[in-house]
Parts: structure tokens; C-alpha cells; sequence
């Protein structure tokens, strides 16, 4: 008891760390409210006419990536490889990659984003939001010895996810699965703090509604054996050619013109893939444009069946909002084409199962996409209604991640590579 309580600098690290949880719920919490109402606005602008997506959104495209490649290039992407980035580079480095500028700039180019109708998702971008709140405490404890750099970057990630999703458990996972670097880091209780006051946050906010909706299964039979499986071989091969199609491209590396003008003309090309959205979006009615929620939260709820081509339009908008250089993730598109991939097997098979189809549609494709199966069962489990599909979810990620990793390198590693050879260059 003396030893524990005698020293009031351990304590005082703990009181800052407790307040940075509370303080990463709260900005992600706003963030999802700011990002939600540009999305809305967006919407609102439509009805001036069919045509103006077709002007706004390669405008504001073009715009965001200027505004990020001038002055906050590494708000650039996602966010979750910035953070592995940061995770893996010393202390002279780690400002390029997870820093409170770069959080507050990635809530407003993210949004951003979403006001062009972009096909992006806040999750990914809010793990590096909440990894630079949580980066704060370094300031404010007296002795930095007390507190592990990469243990606050790893509890500000795994908070992000959890107050993104309203899902504290997919953040504890999301921490083992893929930001922590060690059996101590995994099982801190910093970690674990910060995870639950976030989820807290997002709980106090939202209730306990999840994020798409309740997915209703009733009772499940055989007759989901041969269509489930097939889905999810479905899901594995289309999330990994996402997958292997994103490291390509955001690469450079190729010679066909559009990676030739991205390279010499970014602002530019941001502003052709931003029309190529559009275009999409005005042929689909709308339904691409933004992370895919409505979309996504219609087929859950049975309210809307989605037609058959609307699995490769979201699929090449979201990629081609990735490649565009706007600061985006990929986890809400990403469930949105999964779903929609379960739909149109239902349809296939005669509307037998839906709810189930889509619901492992979403933890294949999402699990390919990221080769992060743990995450993505625990993020749709949760959705789910009663534990009939438990053993179901989890064994589609697991198929559909197999899958996916003879196709393509793990995607969120690969690109965390990438995002550490701009040291050399930052240091010259």
C-alpha cells in the first residue's frame, strides 16, 4: 500500500491518461457528428440538380488534396498505417505520422470529404485521431519514463475503433489484432482504460444502438451451407484484389496514365477520380455516394434490397476515393459492399436468408479487405441478433482472410511501409 500510494506522479500519470480516454471519446463522438451533418449537407445540395455532384465533388476533391499535400501530408489516407507507422519509428519521426495537428486536420479533410460525397469511411481516420489525443499525455506527465509511447499510441487506436463503432469489445480486439507489438503491451490496463472510458463516451451518446442496425436472424438450417460458402470464397477473392488493387495504386509505381498524371499532377487527378465518383454516383441514384450507411443500415433492416451491380460501383468508388488522395478510410464502404455482396447471393438463391447472407457477406468482404478477422467478426457479431451465427461469422472471416492473403499482402502493413519511407526524405 505505501509503495502504491506514496509516489504522486504515478498517480498523476493515471489521472492523465483517464482524461485523455474520456477526451479521445469526446473528439471521436464529434467527429462522427460534424462528418454525419457535411454528409447530410451534401445530400441537400443534390436537389439543386442531378448535374451538381458532377462540379462539386471533383472541386472539393481537388481542393482537399492541395490543402493536404501543402500542409498536412501525413493526414494523408487512412490513418491505422500512420499509427503502425508511428509505432515502428523513433521519436524524432513519430510527428510525421501521429501528432494534434494532424488529428484536428484529419477531422477536417475527412469531413471534408464526406461533404464532396466522397466513398470513404471516419473509422480508419478515427484510430489516428485518437492515437494523437492520447499521444498528449507525454506533455503532461512530469516523467516520461512512466509513460510508454507505443502503449498510449496502441490505446488511442483501439479507443478510436471503439467509439467509431459504439463497439468497446472490436476496439480491445483491434488493439491485439493489429497495433500491438507484445504480450505486455497487449494485455496493459492502459490499454484496456482507455478502450472502455471511449466506449463510455460513445455508449452516453449514442445508447446502445449499433452502428447499422440489429441484423434479425431467426433460426439458421443447412439450406445457408452451400450459398454461405460460396459467399464467403466470394467475399475472400473480391476483398483481396481490393486489397492488392489499393497497395498497387497507392504505390505509383505503374505506367498507365492515370498513375502517370497522379504522380505529376495530383491536385488534377484528384479531381478526375472525384468526377468518376460522381459519375457513379449520379448512374447509381445516389446510393454510392458517402461511406455506404444508409445503404448498408436499408439492407439490414430489410427496408430496401439493393440492385446486383451495386456491389461494383461502391466497390470501384470507394477505391477510387482512396487512390484520389483524400483522407479516407475504408471500413463502413467496405461493410457496405459486403453487404451487398450477402444481397446479392440471397438474390441468387431466392431471398433465402437474407439477413444471414448479408451479415456474412459483411464480416468476408471486410476480413479480406483488411485481413483482420478478429476485428471484423467482432464488429458484425455485434450487430447481430441472438448468438445463432457466432460459429458462422467467425469461421466466414477466418475462410475469407485465407483467401484474401493468397491474393494480396496484408493491406494496413504494407502501406504502414510505405508511410515510413517518407523519413529519409523528411530528414534530407
Amino acid at each position: 500500500m505505501r509503495t502504491e500510494f506514496s509516489d504522486w506522479r504515478t498517480w498523476w500519470a493515471r489521472a492523465v491518461v483517464v482524461a485523455l480516454a474520456v477526451a479521445s471519446g469526446l473528439v471521436i463522438v464529434a467527429f462522427t457528428a460534424l462528418a454525419e451533418h457535411a454528409f447530410r449537407i451534401f445530400q441537400d445540395v443534390r436537389s439543386i440538380g442531378w448535374w451538381f455532384p458532377l462540379l462539386w465533388t471533383p472541386l472539393l476533391a481537388a481542393g482537399i488534396v492541395w490543402l493536404t499535400r501543402r500542409f498536412v501530408p501525413g493526414a494523408a489516407g487512412s490513418g491505422i498505417p500512420q499509427v503502425m507507422a508511428a509505432l515502428d519509428s523513433g521519436a524524432g519521426s513519430r510527428g510525421l505520422f501521429v501528432s494534434l495537428r494532424l488529428s484536428l486536420a484529419k477531422i477536417a479533410l475527412t469531413t471534408g470529404g464526406l461533404l464532396a460525397g466522397l466513398s470513404l469511411g471516419r473509422e480508419g481516420p478515427s484510430v489516428q485521431i485518437a492515437a494523437g489525443v492520447m499521444l498528449q499525455a507525454r506533455r503532461l506527465v512530469p516523467d516520461l519514463r512512466r509513460m510508454n509511447v507505443h502503449g498510449l499510441l496502441v490505446a488511442g487506436g483501439a479507443a478510436g475503433i471503439a467509439a467509431a463503432f459504439n463497439t468497446p469489445l472490436a476496439g480491445v480486439v483491434f488493439a491485439i489484432e493489429e497495433l500491438a507489438r507484445s504480450p505486455e503491451q497487449r494485455n496493459s490496463g492502459l490499454i484496456i482504460t482507455a478502450i472502455v472510458l471511449a466506449g463510455m463516451i460513445a455508449v452516453s451518446v449514442y445508447g446502445n444502438a449499433t452502428y447499422f442496425g440489429i441484423i434479425r436472424v431467426a433460426s439458421l438450417d443447412f439450406n445457408l451451407l452451400l450459398p454461405g460458402l460460396v459467399l464467403t470464397l466470394l467475399a475472400g477473392v473480391a476483398g483481396g484484389l481490393f486489397s492488392r488493387l489499393l497497395i498497387t495504386s497507392l504505390r505509383g509505381l505503374g505506367n498507365d496514365p492515370m498513375s502517370r498524371l497522379r504522380r505529376s499532377r495530383p491536385v488534377l487527378f484528384a479531381a478526375v477520380c472525384g468526377l468518376l465518383v460522381a459519375v457513379i454516383g449520379v448512374v447509381t441514384g445516389g446510393a454510392t455516394f458517402g461511406s455506404g450507411y444508409e445503404s448498408t443500415r436499408a439492407m439490414v433492416e430489410g427496408s430496401e434490397v439493393m440492385q446486383p451491380v451495386y456491389v461494383l460501383f461502391k466497390f470501384v468508388a470507394t477505391w477510387l476515393s482512396t487512390w484520389s488522395g483524400v483522407p479516407a478510410g475504408i471500413f463502413a464502404p467496405s461493410l457496405a459492399i459486403g453487404a451487398a455482396l450477402g444481397n446479392d447471393v440471397a438474390l441468387l438463391v431466392f431471398h433465402t436468408q437474407v439477413p444471414a447472407l448479408i451479415a456474412l457477406g459483411m464480416v468476408g468482404f471486410l476480413a479480406a479487405a483488411t485481413q483482420a478477422p478478429l476485428t471484423a467478426f467482432i464488429i458484425v457479431m455485434e450487430m447481430v441478433n441472438g448468438h445463432a451465427m457466432v460459429l458462422s461469422l467467425m469461421s466466414c472471416a477466418l475462410v475469407a482472410s485465407f483467401v484474401s492473403r493468397l491474393i494480396s499482402p496484408p493491406l494496413y502493413p504494407t502501406l504502414a511501409r510505405l508511410q515510413l519511407e517518407r523519413i529519409p526524405q523528411a530528414a534530407g
